[in-house]
């Protein structure tokens, strides 16, 4: 990527609604330019635009940190790939998980992020995982984030990334 397209691209983090002329105009470049580099960054880089709602609007209440470690190795009856597709397709089918994936850390193999009305709605959400999932791991942790109040510091955005 050329350094024209990293400025289009942050742009574009901090507001996705820019239209190319206004891109233009702020990067000093022509809008045929801007909608020809755009193209190409939604081709083959910008995964998709969203917008990022205040979540204590929409009545959810927690964000939830789960962080999972799975064993090297599982028993006979159940393999490594099996744990994974099993995983994988759980995690389909909860439309509040917003991330999932593999990490490294504190003895952990896996994280997931996700959004919930109320601490019912969690307790349910863990106790369907624990059920579905839970003969593949040996630990599950959970951080609960209060997404009401004051206790928010910095909201979830994007658009801090292309501050740097």
């Amino acid at each position: 990527m050329k350094n024209i397209d990293y400025k289009i691209l942050f742009e574009l983090m901090k507001n996705a609604k820019t239209s190319d002329r206004q891109l233009a105009k702020k990067l000093g470049v022509s809008q045929p330019t801007v909608t020809r580099r755009r193209a190409r960054l939604e081709k083959e880089v910008i995964d998709g635009y969203t917008a990022i709602p205040r979540w204590d609007k929409l009545g959810y209440e927690i964000l939830a940190v789960t962080l999972v470690r799975a064993p090297l190795r599982l028993g006979a009856e159940n393999t490594m790939k099996d744990a994974i597709e099993k995983s994988t397709q759980w995690l389909k089918k909860q439309p509040n998980v917003i991330f999932g994936g593999e990490c490294r850390g504190m003895g952990m193999t896996g994280v997931m992020f996700s959004l919930h009305k109320n601490y019912a709605a969690l307790d349910e959400f863990l106790t369907s995982h624990r059920l579905q999932l839970g003969h593949f791991l040996e630990e599950v942790n959970t951080i609960i984030v209060n997404l009401t109040g004051k206790a928010v510091y910095r909201p979830l955005s994007l658009k801090y990334l292309a501050e740097t």
